[in-house]
């Protein structure tokens, strides 16, 4: 008898877990907007990987005032500038694909089933790289990893928090060229649809 109310309990146990995560979940989905006051600073981020690669930084007056500065460069690499300096993000979520839409109607989708990229060669040189991106729930967070066009990576996590309120983002962004990664936390606010 001790044995049945224990594999009872278990029971129960996992399907709370699970539907606390299924929970969890659905609270990703939403429109975002981006809490300045609790976000690092992009260009402060940039200029921290430029630093631990070894590089220099100029500090002119006008130019550190100038926000985004970082932005900008060639197609490429416009995941990593959407990452770092959109302030919308919205999320939809169908099981297992995501939809990510950002400032001026970017969009990346990417699934949580594990399936794989596979690209021959001459489509890659005959219609040009693609970002490509998969995630992983693990508990109430969902992990991304992104493949930018010009062949660097992403690492991202995504926590909804404050009941709901809140999602925070910590990134790590390694573009190609650079000698360090960019790491930083992007704290966004639920908005009404």
């Amino acid at each position: 008898m001790p044995q049945m109310i224990f594999a009872v309990l278990c029971s129960l146990f996992l399907i709370g877990s699970a539907a606390f995560a299924q929970d969890q979940r659905g609270l990703i989905e939403g429109n975002w907007l981006i809490n300045e006051e609790l976000s690092d600073d992009p260009d402060e981020a940039v200029e921290a990987a430029i630093i631990a690669a070894g590089g220099k930084v100029s500090r002119s007056w006008f130019k550190k005032k100038e926000k985004g500065r970082y932005r900008g460069g060639p197609k490429e690499q416009e995941l990593y500038d959407r990452l770092s300096y959109d302030t919308i993000l919205r999320i939809t979520y169908d099981e297992p694909e995501f939809w990510f839409g950002y400032n001026d109607g970017f969009q990346r989708v990417f699934h949580t089933d594990g399936r794989t990229q596979s690209v021959g060669a001459s489509e890659h040189y005959s219609n040009g790289a693609q970002d490509f991106a998969f995630g992983q729930w693990e508990g109430d967070t969902l992990y991304v990893e992104g493949r930018p066009r010009e062949g660097g990576f992403t690492l991202e996590s995504y926590t909804v928090q404050a009941n709901g309120a809140r999602l925070r983002v910590e990134l790590e962004l390694k573009p190609n060229n650079f000698g360090a990664a960019v790491k930083m936390v992007r704290i966004y606010d639920r908005q009404s649809p």
